[in-house]
């Protein structure tokens, strides 16, 4: 029921680069998805959730990245823009059990997560 991501890479700072997620084995059709992602200096943070249809951003994200759900596909997006250097990471794509309490909030019903996709933005 692992998540599995896809869509990873390096491109330089401004570009943008578009990660999918395949919610291998399972719909999580009802569950709350979002990414996160984790980084030496910053650790795991959580970037975005999608819940009904509605997105919530963490601040550092938001006006740059896009969260999307393709529900006939049950696919998850993440649409990234204007990436930055500090945007380097391991990205994962998540669900929970739980996304009322916002996007930090969320990492406490952190129910899986997939084994990461790279993104290396270069300045």
């Amino acid at each position: 029921v692992q998540p599995v991501e896809s869509g990873g890479g390096s491109v330089q700072a401004g570009g943008s680069l578009r990660l999918s997620c395949l919610p291998s084995g399972s719909t999580y059709a009802s569950y709350c998805m979002g990414w996160f992602r984790q980084t030496p200096t910053e650790g795991r943070e959580g970037l975005a959730i999608i819940v009904n249809g509605v997105p919530k951003y963490s601040e550092s994200v938001k006006g740059r990245f896009t969260i999307s759900r393709d529900n006939a596909k049950n696919i998850v997006y993440l649409e990234m823009t204007n990436l930055k250097s500090e945007d380097s990471g391991t990205y994962f794509c998540a669900v929970y059990r739980y996304c009322g309490g916002g996007v930090a909030d969320a990492d406490r019903y952190l129910e899986h997560a997939g084994r990461g996709t790279q993104v290396t933005v270069s300045s």
